[in-house]
Parts: C-alpha cells; structure tokens; sequence
C-alpha cells in the first residue's frame, strides 16, 4: 500500500535510557512502514540537553506552539547520582517541567484498559481520568539550603515599590526551605479544560487540594474553580447530566478507592503525578495510561507517563534481552498522529492511528506480551515477549488490518 501522507509535522521529542531504544524501534516498525512520517526533530536526551544548557527544551515548546501537535519520549529529570553519572553542568530543570510551564493547559491522563488485565481495585470497572494541572508548584519552585541559625521571610515587593513580608522559619540550625507559586490565569485554564474535557466525554469532574491547610495558596484553586464554574458551566452541566463537586483529597482517595470509576479527578501538579501513577499501576501498569497536555491556545503535546525504564537499559547495554512495555509510548505516537490527521483533515491518518492502537491491545489481548503484563493477565499460559518480539508481533497484525 501506498504511505499515508502527511501535510504537516509533528514535534517530535526523542528522550532517553530505554525509552529512547523503543521509540525508535517505534518508528522503524510500526510508524514508518505505513506513514510518510513529517517531524520537527528536537533530541531532548539528557547529554544533549545538558551541551546545548537546556535551550534544546525550551525550542521544542516554541515548535509545539507553532505546530500545534507534538509527541514527546520519556526523558531523565537529574538528581545528585546522575549529575556524576552524565557530567552535567548543573542540575538541569524536569524537561517536562519547562514545556508544561511554557505551554500552560492540563495533562490528562487515562488508563489503557485491556479486556485481559482486570484492575487491583476489584471495583474499579472503568478508567478514572486523571487531570493534572501542568503549571508551576514545585516542578518550578525556588530551594536553598539553610546553613545555620536565622529567618527565612517570603517578601513580595509591588510594582509600586511597596513590601509584604512573611516569615517563613526561624531556624535554629541547618535545614531547607523552599519557595513555589502559581497564577490565577493558568488556575483559570486549568478549570476551564476540565469542566470542558467533563462536558466532552459525559463524565462527572471532581477536584481536590488541601485548603484546610494551605488556605491561602490551595484554597485559591478551590475558589477560582467554584467563580468559573458558577459562572459559566453549572447551567451546562445540569443539562449534560453531570457533577461537578470539590472535596478535600484525603477524602478523594478514599472515595476514589471505593468508586466505579468512569469520572474526571482533577489534582494540582504534584499530586496528579502522583495519582496518576497510583491509577495506571492499579489498572495494570505504568506503562498502561495515556497521557495528553492539552493548551488553552489548542497545543497539544502526547507522552507516555512513565520514566525511562533505566533498569531495563543497563540491561540492555549489557546485551541481555529485556521486555520492555512499549504501550504507552505506542499511544503517545497513534495520539499525535490522530489528533494531527483530525485538525488536519486526514482521515486517512486518523484511521492509521485507530488501528495502530487496536492492533496494540489486539496482540496482547491475543495472549502476546510483555513480561510485566504476562504475570497480571487472566489469560492461561500466555506468551512472554522481548521489548522488539512485541512491536514487531504488532506491526504484523498491523500490516494485516491495513491490507
């Protein structure tokens, strides 16, 4: 068959560790055989980030603003070991910190639901959506070490020149302290994408934080999403049928525990890392959620939510073969690639996407997978297979679905 052309480019984010080895495995047997595939190719690998002082990352955010779709790999967010591990200047800022922050919107992310692999949570007979709002809090927080005795104050000085001081701590002795902030605009656009994703899908959004302690900073999020949500959704939502309430999160968790799923949670950045960490592992695996940050502006960017399997890459790097769940990511690329083929008016890609992903679920459904999913599957005896042997078992019953 003929390649599905394309008209415009993807961004495309290539990543690291054993990530970065599926994704080109990705692209080689499952994209390219099908898709002239058109990409604006950005290497954010941690090596080259750190030769090109991060400025690579910050490209790749203004190309998504400009092209509207990109699908990104997973990638390494530095601690102590890996400074050393990678000679790195300095201790580079999560890249999907930086992107989310310049693209403002939220992350949603679902849980990848295979009929052979039931949820830990026997209640659980639907996917729970997490919505995570992608801006500021700690992924662009300000820390110091505190070497001695004395006062840490959080001043904010006006335009007008004038001071409000708050101590922080007085410290008698060594400790940290650190600093974060977020805007009312991007709480704003958070709440709005949410009570729009709810209106889309037909499901109930819930939102929690912690405002009974913080009741300054997480109560604002409580409040901004009540003020929009009154004015300009309640009406909306009583006549789709669906709920909109906010609780505090300790009671979100337990009440999501004992739930059917089938609803939006929505969580300040941290907490919707987390959370959704929690979700996907309880609906299978890490590497089983799709993840999209959705823009204010109508960017979207596609990622798996997981890390980049180091583990498996040293494994990897000593020759050793590895089974590696690559379905997430395969669903970061259909994502793109759908969502590229809709605004562009390609229903030939979008098809391409829809199928790549039922090809996915159908060799695992099939009883072909990979090790992580072969020891949860209700499935007898099921066929364990290496990182490649699964991606290519997929793109032949892709081949096959096309024809």
């Amino acid at each position: 068959m003929a390649k599905i052309e394309m008209k415009t480019p993807l961004v495309e984010m290539d990543g690291d560790e054993m990530t970065r080895i599926i994704w080109q495995m990705i692209k080689d047997d499952l994209i390219c055989p099908f898709v002239d595939l058109k990409t604006e190719y950005f290497d954010l690998g941690l090596e080259y980030r750190n030769a090109t002082d991060d400025q690579v990352t910050i490209e790749s955010a203004e190309a998504t603003k400009r092209l509207g779709v990109a699908v990104k790999c997973a990638t390494i967010t530095p601690n102590a070991a890996r400074m050393s591990e990678y000679d790195l200047k300095q201790m580079w800022k999560s890249p999907n910190g930086t992107i989310r922050a310049m693209l403002d919107g939220t992350v949603f992310r679902t849980p990848i639901v295979v009929n052979c692999i039931e949820p830990c949570v026997r209640n659980w007979t639907k996917p729970i959506t997490i919505a995570r709002h992608a801006y500021g809090d700690v992924y662009k927080n300000t820390e110091m070490r505190v070497e001695g005795p004395g006062t840490v104050e959080l001043v904010y000085t006006g335009a007008d020149g004038s001071e409000k001081r708050e101590v922080v701590f007085a410290f008698e002795g060594p400790g940290v302290v650190q600093g974060m902030h977020n805007l009312d605009a991007s709480i704003e656009s958070f709440a709005r994408s949410c009570f729009e994703y709810a209106l889309d899908t037909q499901q109930d959004l819930w939102f929690a934080t912690k405002d009974t302690i913080s009741k300054i900073y997480d109560h604002r999020f409580k409040d901004i999403f009540q003020e929009v949500f009154d004015r300009d959704y309640a009406e909306r939502f009583a006549q789709a049928g669906i709920e909109y309430f906010y609780t505090l999160i300790d009671d979100a968790v337990a009440r999501v525990m004992k739930a059917d799923g089938g609803f939006i949670w929505a969580c300040k950045n941290y907490d919707g890392d987390v959370m959704s960490d929690m979700v996907s592992s309880a609906f299978g695996s890490l590497a089983m959620m799709t993840s999209v940050l959705v823009s204010p502006s109508g960017v979207y960017e596609y990622e798996a939510a997981h890390g980049t399997v180091q583990r498996h890459y040293y494994k990897h790097l000593e020759g050793q073969v590895t089974s590696t769940n690559s379905v997430a990511t395969i669903f970061a690329w259909s994502g793109a690639l759908r969502k590229r083929g809709e605004l562009d008016e390609l229903p030939e890609l979008v098809n391409f996407a829809n199928q790549l992903e039922a090809a996915t679920l159908g060799t695992i459904e099939d009883g072909e997978m990979t090790g992580d999913l072969a020891r949860i599957t209700t499935l007898e005896n099921p066929k364990t297979l290496s990182t490649s042997d699964f991606i290519k078992a997929v793109a032949k019953r892709l081949a096959i679905a096309l024809q």
